[in-house]
C-alpha cells in the first residue's frame, strides 16, 4: 500500500510507494529527491554489515527481476516525480529537486544476474523522460563482485549514463572488515576491484565510521585506510574523493546496541587526514 505522508531525509521506507523495485527517498547526501531500484526486495546480501538498516537481512543474493515490472514501476514513478503532485504532497521544500536514480535497497545489487540488463533499462527510461545527462545513475555497492564480467558491464554501461558507483570501504584491514562487513574477503583483493570499478566508471569510495563499544576507530584502523588513499594516488587510479557519512539511520542488525555515532568534529579531524593524504571529501553526519 502506497504511503502519502511526506518523505523525510531519516525515512528511507523501501516499501512507501508500494512498489517491489522502485521507491522514494529525500537524500541527505544527494540533497533532492533520490528514486531508489532495490534489486534485493528479498533481504539479501552477501555481508552482514554491523550498522545495516534493512531489517530481517538474510545471507544471499538478489532473486531474478521482473525486467517487465521494474521498468512500469520506474515509469510511473518518474511521472508522478515529474508530471504529478509528487514534489508538493511528499517532499520539503528545499528538497524538491530530482537528483539521481540509484540502485541500492535491501542488499548488494550486483548479486541480481541481470544487472546489465538493468542498466540498459534505466538507460532507456531516463532517455525517454529526457533525463539522460541531466540527472546521475548512482550504484551503491559493496563492490565485493565488481570484478564479474557483468558486473564490469553494466559499469561500462553505465559510465556512459552520467553514472557514479559508491563503493563501500569501511576499512583497510582484514580484522576490520571482518568486524565492520562481516566478510572475511581479502582487503587486498577488494582494492583491486574497487581499482577496477574506477577506471570503468566514475567511483566514489563510501565510508561509514562509528563508534564501536564506544571507541572510535583505532589509530591503527585510520592509518591502515589513510595507506590505502595514499595508495591509490600512486597508482594514478582516478577516484572522485570520499564520501564520510555517520549513523544516520539505527542499525537493524543483532550488534545496534553496540554501535554508536560520533561527534561531528571526529569526522571533521578524519576528514582533514584523508584531504591531507591526497582525496577530496564530503561529510554527511
Amino acid at each position: 500500500m502506497a504511503r502519502t505522508s511526506p518523505l523525510t531525509p531519516v525515512d528511507h521506507d523501501r516499501d512507501s510507494a508500494g512498489m517491489t523495485y522502485v521507491y522514494p527517498v529525500v537524500s541527505r547526501r544527494a540533497g533532492g529527491v533520490s528514486v531508489g531500484v532495490n534489486l534485493n526486495p528479498n533481504n539479501a546480501c552477501n555481508w552482514a554489515c554491523v550498522y545495516c538498516q534493512v531489517p530481517d537481512l538474510v545471507r544471499g543474493t538478489a532473486p531474478e527481476i521482473d525486467l517487465a515490472q521494474l521498468e512500469a514501476e520506474l515509469r510511473a514513478m518518474l511521472a508522478d516525480i515529474l508530471h504529478g503532485d509528487f514534489m508538493q504532497t511528499r517532499v520539503p521544500g528545499g528538497a524538491r529537486r530530482l537528483n539521481d536514480i540509484a540502485l541500492s535497497g535491501n542488499g548488494e545489487p550486483t548479486s541480481a544476474k541481470a544487472f546489465p540488463q538493468v542498466i540498459e533499462l534505466i538507460g532507456r527510461v531516463m532517455a525517454d523522460f529526457d533525463l539522460s545527462g541531466k540527472i546521475k545513475l548512482v550504484l551503491i555497492t559493496n563492490g565485493s563482485l565488481a570484478d564479474r564480467p557483468r558486473v564490469q558491464q553494466g559499469l561500462q554501461k553505465m559510465a556512459a549514463l552520467n553514472g557514479e558507483v559508491w563503493f563501500k570501504f569501511d576499512s583497510a584491514t582484514a580484522n576490520g572488515m571482518r568486524a565492520i562487513n562481516q566478510t572475511r574477503m581479502s582487503p587486498d583483493k577488494q582494492f583491486e576491484r574497487l581499482a577496477g570499478a574506477a577506471r570503468l566508471c566514475p567511483t566514489w569510495l563510501q565510508t561509514c565510521v562509528f563508534a564501536l563499544d564506544g571507541a572510535p576507530p583505532s589509530a591503527a584502523e585510520q592509518d591502515a585506510y589513510l595507506a590505502v588513499v595514499r595508495q591509490l594516488g600512486r597508482e594514478s587510479i582516478p577516484l572522485q574523493g570520499v564520501l564520510l557519512y555517520g549513523l544516520a539511520r539505527p542499525s537493524m542488525q543483532p550488534q545496534a546496541s553496540r554501535l554508536s555515532t560520533l561527534p561531528a568534529e571526529w569526522l571533521d579531524a578524519f576528514a582533514g587526514k584523508i584531504r591531507a593524504a591526497g582525496l577530496p571529501v564530503k561529510v554527511s553526519l
